[in-house]
């Protein structure tokens, strides 16, 4: 599918897969509205290409996001295709996590996409057409220990779009969750202090491939996508043998 003369929302466009798939969308002819509250990197997103524009916005802000949805519609026209890629993810023990940074992590990958699914859908809905992307992870199937923090948040992610996505099945409104294993961008600098031992020795996947994994997942009409080898056995022992990767993920940790 081309975006040549479309409109295009990410948020958490100023670094990693948002900011890619900005540049990747602006060079197919798309209207870009490139949504963060770092205003450097939405600098250095917004220089590759004129027709990417620049929102600051915190989304975990619910009258922030429905201001910036209103104000890119009036300026950029119908929007086509939503991304919400914005999160954080410092990780620790739980024990040791204060509350109030677990609250900020769900508010900013969990009510900020919620926020911004509800800022967009109605217009998807009275077009009868559009994407609704949102990015999961492999941590909200997987019990890692120091991930409990963003590993909920992707949880919650997963299943608000499973439940999008089975609610609108008798629409042309497509609605995917893209949940990759550990990707080479820069929030894997929040994650390493503390993070899993297995990231360690791991390899890190290029964003440019779970990105091309996306869009082969939005053309096949597909609710989940896995990218990345092995994530989608990794994905059905979670669901039908969880003992097992118990074990597995015991070992990993202990390599």
């Amino acid at each position: 599918m081309t975006f040549r003369g479309r409109v295009a929302v990410i948020t958490g466009a100023a670094s990693g897969m948002g900011q890619l798939l900005a540049w990747r969308l602006a060079a197919q002819g798309a209207s870009v509205a490139a949504l963060d509250v770092d205003e450097e990197g939405l600098a250095r997103t917004t220089r590759r290409a004129p027709n990417i524009v620049a929102w600051g916005c915190d989304v975990s802000d619910r009258g922030a996001v429905t201001e910036s949805i209103k104000d890119i519609e009036r300026n950029l026209g119908p929007i086509d295709r939503l991304v919400n890629a914005a999160a954080i993810a410092p990780t620790d023990r739980l024990v040791d996590q204060p509350a109030d940074l677990i609250t900020r992590v769900m508010e900013t990958n969990y009510n900020g996409l919620v926020y911004a699914t509800k800022a967009v859908l109605p217009g998807l809905i009275e077009r009868n057409r559009g994407d609704i992307v949102q990015f999961a992870s492999m941590a909200g199937w997987l019990p890692y220990p120091t991930f409990g923090a963003y590993a909920a948040s992707k949880h919650a992610v997963v299943a608000f779009t499973e439940v999008l996505a089975r609610e609108l099945r008798d629409t042309p409104i497509r609605v995917l969750c893209v949940c990759p294993p550990f990707v080479d961008t820069p929030l894997l600098r929040q994650v390493e202090p503390k993070g899993p031992k297995v990231m360690s020795w791991m390899p890190k996947m290029a964003p440019e491939l779970v990105l091309d994994a996306m869009e082969r997942a939005l053309d096949r009409g597909q609710t989940f996508v896995f990218p990345g080898r092995g994530t989608t056995w990794l994905w059905r022992f979670r669901r039908f043998a969880p003992k097992l990767l118990d074990r597995i993920i015991d070992r990993l940790e202990e390599r």
